[in-house]
């Protein structure tokens, strides 16, 4: 897990963009240096219920494939809207057409209007959870197993077989966003890298706790790279960046993902970050 805290920056680009526009903001992302890009699990756009949404896996994986470098994922998936095996193998698949370059993101599912929109039922929170942890033993032994039998309150398998299995060995990288005192179990125990999208200070305190429950599991907490996707654009400027970045790296934050800038003069700011900033940074 060494390598897994080697600094890491990667852009978000979310999937509102047309394919065209999509492919050519990756590839510039590839070009500037990033390690990561991002797309999330949503099928709409929040409070403008019209725009258009893709898909995120569908997208993940032509993503993979007009890019060579970048490691790619989404941050993360809803657990509510997929089988867990359905889930393991759009995922394998895109990390096949990726060449190993796949991260596998995935959380408890939370946003209600978009499983009553679409059809899927919404559990409790602690029903959700519940299906969470079930889901994690699930996707771990369909990755590491020649075939799978599992029996829990939500889902059942049945000898059930899976190949390819992933490029990566032993499982695709596990990224878990969590906050709840459950889910920071669940991550403590399955997961390789955390994300919140919390407040610096927030952070550290969810940070903390994260580290108690990796201590109840017996694991190192330094084990576990921690991610933070700040809610504000960093790119207003670079000094802006500087200092958003400084906040968190100086609580442990290593994994950092940024949305993609909101108008023009903002992606400039980001392309004099990657050119300028970014390879400073890496010299830590």
């Amino acid at each position: 897990m060494a390598e897994m805290q080697q600094l890491r920056i990667g852009i978000a680009t979310g999937q509102r963009d047309p394919w065209p526009v999509l492919v050519e903001k990756w590839q510039e992302i590839e070009a500037l240096g990033f390690d990561t890009g991002w797309v999330v699990d949503h099928f709409l756009g929040g409070e403008d219920e019209l725009v258009p949404y893709y898909e995120a896996w569908t997208l993940l994986a032509g993503l993979a494939a007009v890019t060579e470098r970048i490691r790619l994922g989404i941050m993360v998936c809803s657990n509510t809207h997929r089988n867990p095996a359905f889930l393991a193998k759009q995922a394998v698949t895109a990390e096949h057409i990726s060449n190993g370059r796949c991260d596998f993101g995935i959380g408890a599912g939370w946003y209600e209007r978009e499983h009553e929109a679409y059809g899927y039922e919404f559990p409790s929170p602690k029903d959700r959870v519940d299906m969470f942890a079930e889901a994690l033993e699930i996707i771990d032994s369909l990755q590491k197993n020649d075939r799978t039998d599992f029996e829990g309150k939500h889902y059942t398998f049945v000898n059930t077989p899976f190949l390819p299995k992933p490029i990566q060995q032993p499982r695709m990288p596990v990224v878990v966003g969590a906050s709840g005192s459950r889910m920071l179990q669940l991550t403590a125990k399955h997961a390789d890298i955390w994300n919140t999208r919390s407040p610096v200070a927030e952070a550290v305190e969810k940070s903390k706790r994260l580290d108690d429950a990796c201590e109840k599991v017996g694991r190192d907490p330094q084990s576990l790279m921690r991610s933070i996707w700040p809610f504000q654009h960093p790119f207003e400027s670079v000094e802006n960046f500087r200092e958003v970045f400084e906040s968190y790296y100086e609580v442990g934050f290593r994994d950092f993902i940024f949305g993609w800038p909101p108008d023009e003069a903002t992606v400039d700011i980001m392309r004099e970050v990657a050119r300028e900033v970014v390879p400073e940074l890496r010299q830590r």
